[in-house]
């Protein structure tokens, strides 16, 4: 069995039913830490749980928000955890035609600058951008493993 991520008539993803799974359910948690709507796991069938639309306004948004949280991440093991689903992420998103990038809007830290779970030391800036950069590698390689 497997999984549709759709954007109304055209496939961006067809994983077997236990990645898309669990690709849910990191949706779930990410879009919670984030505290935004994710605009992928809404049934695009009644009674079908297997064919999901996404919504690519949504989506867009979340995506730049978690790639933007992602790379600003001050910690080795939060980095280590997300990499992987922020990949996957990544690489729908660009199939669905949206590019994100490392930018300076909706970072995902709390209000007025304050980046909890930072981990000493380290350069931020450099962090990003070399985060940004294994990400977009990372990405670009899940991207040819993702069936279609």
């Amino acid at each position: 069995m497997s999984m549709y991520f759709d954007i109304g008539d055209e496939t961006l993803w067809n994983p077997s039913s236990g990645a898309g799974r669990l690709f849910l359910r990191q949706v779930e948690v990410f879009a919670a830490e984030l505290e935004l709507p994710s605009g992928s796991g809404q049934g695009k069938y009644p009674g079908d749980p297997d064919t999901l639309e996404v919504d690519p306004a949504v989506y867009e948004e979340f995506a730049r928000r978690l790639v933007a949280w992602h790379c600003r991440a001050g910690h080795s093991v939060i980095v280590a955890l997300s990499e992987g689903f922020v990949a996957t992420a990544v690489a729908l998103a660009r199939r669905a035609g949206i590019e994100v990038e490392l930018s300076g809007s909706g970072d995902g830290h709390a209000p007025g600058g304050v980046r909890r779970d930072v981990q000493v030391p380290g350069d931020p800036r450099t962090a990003s951008a070399a985060a940004f950069t294994a990400l977009d590698a990372r990405a670009r390689e899940v991207d040819r493993w993702m069936a279609r």
